[in-house]
């Protein structure tokens, strides 16, 4: 958890912070949901983000 909270306040939240609640909830559930899960590259996962390693765990072990 420590990882995702650091990768969140380092690369996607706005040094000056967010003018509304709405707006912060918005956009930090488009990090973690989209780019966190589907997109950002995880060396602990050779490269893949962790939804495409789940994926493809999946895959190979039947589970659908």
């Amino acid at each position: 958890m420590e990882r995702v909270f650091r990768s969140l306040k380092t690369e996607w939240i706005p040094t000056t912070g967010y003018r509304t609640a709405q707006e912060a909830q918005r956009d930090i559930s488009h990090f973690l949901m989209c780019r966190y899960n589907w997109i950002r590259p995880h060396q602990f996962n050779a490269g893949l983000a962790p939804a495409q390693a789940e994926k493809k765990l999946n895959v190979v072990s039947g589970i659908s």
